[in-house]
């Protein structure tokens, strides 16, 4: 999702595939998305909520655990599909925690092969982040720990090995990450997970004849499905108790984007982006989402008239007819809404929400140029073994990111939360600036953006920024920068060997 807060294209996105009423399946023709094997309509099924993920206290450290593994889950009528979860048939559960708290992660993997666990849009130390230098192996434990430094916001977790990342996702490893303020939710807004606050994981998938995830037929895009997949669930639908729900919407598709909209062509109203809330709601026709970016929307519902969630087409910008292969000129229903005939009344809307200022644009110490090309960055492909970039500790810097080429890319920026200043030459008020790690820029357009960095030093132990569209990032649009000390130099990069299987130390 763009921080351009425009009103006609707010939040650039791309890709959202024609949908058959209610189930989320893709039948528009000529869209170049790859079919499903034929079988009938799924019927709708309830909207499966991910379960909040256990934790201990562990001298005072809030302790989680995760199991990555191979499943198979129900997807489909009459048939089973093969999948990996982090102990879910498919997905993960949702790990929660508060601002200045110290958090452990126990990532075991029970998969074939060796992955990672990255927390997507949080700060923290380079060696806790699970990028490509923090291997798991099979068997192995992975026991990253650090302390929460920023406020309320959206996160989610998933694998990030070099040159898998798009298939470990697309077996279904990915979940939600959610953070409070240090003095727990905000009362204000629906709080209530899965009641009033209702994850949604929005994804997609192709299937064979025999029900299995197609991982073969891919366009230069990437894997596009025509299927929507919402928390792991075809064609689902949400009975709705209250009179305002709110929406955490992620973006977890390998390479589809969407435009959310209401079926009713009322407004939904933006309270929150990748990092963080806004300042105050922001009622806007549609929100639009590239792999990996989040929103928070609320939805105002009124009793016993059902409303769904729906992608609209988009304009990418793109060149030379790309539009098609990425299923851009689609249409789907994403989740449908039941609310009762009895709803719980909605307090006031609050006129503030407890929003962060953004960088200080005076506080600029450094502005950097990125060209985004054809699977590469300033023209070279990801070398594990380089540093592309050296960061000071806490350094606020204006990234200008060019797209070069002629297809749609994002950009996502490990340990960096920031603002976009401008987007295809317009700028962004002040006002309208969301809190932003992953950032939409157009074919031939330049995206500048604000971010401030992380205080955790490494010179040994890079962070990535890379495409999210994931068989670009896993093809080599990916580069590395170090955080070091003002003054200080890059060391060698140094990556750890795959945990053994008696666990790995701690990360503070």
């Amino acid at each position: 999702m763009t921080s351009a807060f425009d009103r006609r294209t707010l939040l650039v996105g791309l890709l959202a595939g024609a949908a058959l009423a209610g189930t989320g399946i893709a039948v528009s023709p000529g869209s170049g998305v790859p079919r499903s094997a034929p079988r009938p309509a799924p019927p709708p099924r309830p909207l499966a909520v991910p379960p909040l993920a256990p934790s201990t206290s562990d001298g005072g450290v809030r302790t989680f655990r995760l199991t990555a593994a191979p499943g198979s889950a129900a997807l489909l009528p009459g048939a089973a599909t093969p999948t990996w979860g982090y102990g879910l048939p498919f997905g993960g559960p949702t790990l929660r925690a508060a601002r200045g708290e110290r958090v452990r992660v126990h990532v075991t993997n029970r998969l074939p092969e060796t992955t990672t666990a990255h927390w997507h849009g949080m700060t923290l130390p380079a060696a806790a982040d699970g990028g490509p230098h923090q291997p798991i192996d099979p068997g192995a434990t992975w026991s990253p720990e650090w302390t929460v430094e920023q406020p309320a916001a959206t996160l989610w977790y998933h694998p990030h090995p070099h040159g898998a990342t798009e298939r470990h996702v697309h077996r279904g490893l990915s979940g939600l990450f959610l953070l409070d303020d240090a003095d727990g939710p905000v009362t204000a807004l629906p709080h209530r997970y899965g009641l009033d606050d209702i994850p949604v994981v929005v994804t997609d998938r192709t299937f064979t004849a025999d029900g299995a995830f197609d991982e073969e037929h891919r366009s230069a895009h990437g894997l596009v499905g025509d299927t929507v997949l919402v928390n792991g669930t075809v064609a689902p639908y949400l009975t709705a108790t209250t009179a305002r729900v709110r929406l955490r919407l992620l973006d977890a598709s390998p390479a589809r984007s969407y435009r959310f909209a209401r079926s009713d062509g009322r407004p939904l109203l933006l309270v929150g982006t990748d990092s963080g809330l806004l300042p105050a709601p922001l009622a806007v026709p549609d929100v639009q989402l590239t792999p990996g970016e989040r929103a928070e929307v609320l939805l105002d519902l009124e009793p016993g008239r059902p409303v769904v969630l729906r992608s609209l087409p988009q304009d990418l910008g793109a060149v030379s007819g790309t539009e098609r292969s990425a299923g851009a000129s689609d249409t789907l229903d994403v989740l449908r809404i039941l609310p009762a005939d009895v709803l719980e009344p909605a307090p006031p809307l609050p006129e503030v929400l407890p929003h962060e200022p953004g960088p200080d644009p005076a506080a600029v110490t450094a502005a950097r140029r990125l060209e985004l090309g054809d699977d590469t960055i300033d023209g070279r492909t990801m070398d594990t073994g380089r540093i592309d970039a050296v960061v000071p500790a806490g350094a606020v810097e204006v990234w200008e990111i060019a797209n070069t080429h002629t297809r749609p890319h994002n950009l996502h920026v490990h340990d960096a939360r920031g603002q976009v200043l401008s987007a295809a030459g317009r700028d962004v008020p002040a006002a309208e600036r969301g809190w932003k790690d992953t950032v939409y820029v157009a074919p031939r357009t330049t995206t500048r953006v604000l971010l401030r960095f992380g205080r955790h030093t490494d010179p040994h132990t890079p962070y990535m920024y890379h495409c999210h569209l994931l068989y670009h990032e896993d093809r080599g649009m990916m580069g590395q920068f170090v955080v070091v000390e003002p003054g200080g130099r890059a060391g060698p990069v140094r990556t750890r060997a795959g945990v053994g299987p008696h666990g790995g130390g701690h990360h503070g």
